[in-house]
């Protein structure tokens, strides 16, 4: 019986939910949620509860919000709940060795990739800007090493052309929490696979930053368009404009183009167009400047203008 089962979840962003709600409606004893301490956020510095707090506040699950898990810090947790297994999907911190060892069924991962591609903080998002077509999550044993533990499972799906990081990030969610719950029967049954990464395969994923959305416009235009679907919705690609951060939204193809890489050559209700490497061209359709709203740049330039010849660095 699945309310047998006493389950220890570790998690935190957004990402991590439909994993931990899809554990509770399966009717496992979820003994508590282990989640990053809240963050303050905006310009009154609130502390604001990580969505897997608030989902355990929904549930009455106890949480715990341990500030470092070294020196066995979360052992009197491990020793009160008494998990069976414990589940981690996206908690933020790689698990010292007594936390993997604790519990009977072991920890379970579920990774926003097909491993052994794509190890690391950031998957959906490189998956994306290295312009892959497809991409998929992973079930694993954890093991002290950053996402090299054996695999249980994996299910793949295409990546849309024009699909951004966050509506692939939304999807792959939904499709974690289904395999984790077929894995998690499967480990209880005692009839999950184990296959062994093949490291010769694997692919590093680091963490994104804001500079990482800052677009060279010496590439070609697909590594362009991949880079801002790649960082959509955070931190947004961007350019600078008269010295000014441009966030840019959303862009599509040109055509071929003459002048200098980064200059604008035409901007109207279409959009703005800007050369790229290879003397293509980038249309850029939504912009966000310094201090400003997301508009279309039909919309913008109703106020504003954008001056041609103006290169963007």
């Amino acid at each position: 019986m699945n309310d047998k089962i006493r389950v220890l979840f570790m998690g935190t962003p957004e990402f991590s939910v439909p994993c931990f709600e899809a554990l509770i409606k399966s009717g496992y004893d979820v003994v508590g949620a282990v989640t990053q301490p809240d963050k303050p956020k905006g310009r009154g510095h609130k502390l604001i509860p990580t969505p897997v707090k608030a989902c355990a506040a929904e549930h009455g699950i106890e949480v715990f919000q341990p500030e470092t898990l070294k020196n066995e810090a979360l052992k009197p947790v491990l020793e009160r709940t008494e998990p069976d297994i414990i589940i981690v999907v996206a908690y933020g911190k790689i698990l010292p060795e007594y936390i993997l060892s604790f519990p009977r069924l072991g920890c379970i991962n579920v990774h926003a990739s097909l491993l052994p591609r794509y190890r690391g903080a950031g998957p959906i998002q490189w998956s994306v800007i290295n312009g892959e077509s497809v991409t998929g999550v992973t079930t694993m044993y954890m093991e002290r090493g950053l996402d090299t533990g054996d695999m249980i499972f994996k299910k793949e799906t295409p990546i849309g052309e024009n699909e951004t990081a966050g509506e692939l990030h939304d999807r792959l969610s939904l499709m974690g929490a289904e395999l984790l719950i077929k894995t998690v029967e499967e480990i209880i049954n005692g009839t999950a696979p184990r296959e062994k990464q093949d490291d010769s395969l694997s692919c590093y994923a680091p963490m994104i930053d804001k500079e990482t959305g800052h677009i060279d416009w010496s590439k070609p235009k697909n590594e362009i368009l991949n880079l801002i679907r790649g960082v959509n919705p955070w931190p947004m690609s961007y350019s600078n404009y008269c010295g000014e951060p441009m966030k840019i939204i959303s862009a599509h193809a040109g055509g071929n183009a003459d002048g200098a890489e980064g200059e604008i050559i035409l901007a109207d209700k279409n959009g703005i167009t800007v050369v790229c490497g290879g003397k293509e061209s980038v249309v850029i359709t939504e912009i966000q400047m310094k201090g400003g709203k997301r508009m279309h740049v039909a919309s913008y330039l109703n106020g504003h203008t954008i001056e041609a010849g103006t290169v963007l660095e």
